[in-house]
C-alpha cells in the first residue's frame, strides 16, 4: 500500500510593495518569511518588492520555496521586475488572475503592512471564504497597521456573528504559527 505524500502548505503573504530593507515593515516581513520557511511553508505572494521581496529574502533565507505571482498588468504601470529571492515566478496577464492566484492557491494566509492592493486581498479572501468559494482557510493578521480596522470591521454588526472569527490576529511569530497549525504540512 503507497502513501501520498502532499507538498508542504503553502502560505500567500499580502503586503504593500513600497517598505524598503531596513524599515520596520520590511523587516518583519522578512522575519515573517524565515518563520514560515523554518516551519515547513511554502511561502508565496505577489513577488515584487517591498514586503514580498522581504518574505521572499527570508524564506530564501531560510532554505523555503517561495513563489512570487507576477502579471503583466502590474509591470505595465511601471513595476519592475520580480524579486530575486523567488524559488519559483508564475506569471499572468492581468491582476484579476494572479489575485486569484494568490488565494485560491493557498492553504493559509498572512497580512503584513499594506495599502489598497492588500485591502482588496483581504477583503476578497474573507468573502470568498464567507460565502463558500474557498474552504475556510487560516487568514493570519500580522500587522499592527491593520489591527484597528480589521477589528473594527470584524465586530460589526454588518458582519454575522459565525464569520468574525474569520480572521486571527498575531503579536508574535509563535502565535502566528499557532493560528496556522491546521493548515497542511
Amino acid at each position: 500500500m503507497s502513501s501520498k505524500t502532499h507538498p508542504p502548505a503553502i502560505i500567500s503573504a499580502f503586503g504593500s510593495s513600497l517598505p524598503l530593507p531596513g524599515s520596520e515593515d520590511y523587516e518583519l516581513a522578512r522575519t515573517i518569511g524565515e518563520t514560515l520557511a523554518k516551519a515547513g511553508f511554502q511561502v508565496m505572494s505577489g513577488g515584487y518588492g517591498g514586503v514580498m521581496a522581504a518574505v521572499s529574502q527570508g524564506a530564501a533565507a531560510a532554505g523555503g520555496h517561495v513563489i512570487g505571482i507576477t502579471c503583466k498588468q502590474i509591470e505595465r504601470l511601471g513595476e519592475r521586475a520580480a524579486n530575486r529571492y523567488l524559488s519559483e515566478e508564475i506569471r499572468y496577464d492581468t491582476l484579476d488572475e494572479r489575485v486569484h492566484h494568490l488565494i485560491e492557491q493557498a492553504d493559509g494566509y498572512v497580512i503584513c503592512s499594506g495599502g489598497l492592493g492588500t485591502l482588496h486581498e483581504i477583503a476578497t479572501v474573507l468573502e470568498w471564504m464567507r460565502v463558500g468559494k474557498i474552504p475556510r482557510r487560516p487568514v493570519v493578521c500580522r500587522s499592527s497597521f491593520w489591527l484597528p480596522l480589521l477589528r473594527e470591521i470584524m465586530a460589526s454588526p454588518y458582519i454575522p456573528a459565525g464569520d468574525r472569527s474569520l480572521i486571527q490576529f498575531a503579536d508574535s511569530q509563535e502565535q502566528m504559527l499557532q493560528h496556522l497549525a491546521n493548515c497542511r504540512l
